[in-house]
């Protein structure tokens, strides 16, 4: 069974994240992190003077794109590094508009979910009323 993606909640007064926290928000391992850093020129996380790496949210971004690119769109490598070197500001928008309209979907299911419970405890009411 694969692992299963733990999202980051982004905090305003939080800077960096850890290397596993992005990992776990992709969920994929820590080394395919390391490797796409090699890889792509856009990701670059600070380091700290012992070799720790601090992802900003910037950092977290980039990654977003080369993994919409190789993991959802199924492009190799090299595919995915010319569509970041002639169309990056494309793909950083319908990744940004992807990311959206993923939290209005959990919202309406939120609200969906809480209409359910206000009908059912309406119709609950009506009939002990009637």
């Amino acid at each position: 069974m694969g692992k299963r993606k733990k999202p980051i909640q982004f905090d305003d007064k939080r800077l960096f994240y850890s290397i596993q926290e992005v990992a776990d928000h992709f969920a994929v391992n820590v080394s395919l992190l390391r490797f796409w850093e090699k890889e792509f020129e856009n990701i670059n996380p600070k380091k700290t003077a012992g070799g720790t790496r601090q992802y900003t949210r910037e950092d977290i971004q980039q990654v977003e794109i080369v993994y919409h690119l190789v993991k959802e769109k199924g492009m190799t490598l090299e595919g995915a590094r010319q569509t970041l070197k002639s169309k990056k500001d494309e793909e950083e928008k319908r990744v940004e508009v992807l990311s959206r309209l993923t939290k209005i979907k959990k919202e309406l299911l939120s609200l969906e979910t809480e209409f359910d419970w206000l009908h059912e405890q309406q119709k609950y009411t009506k009939i002990k009323t009637e």
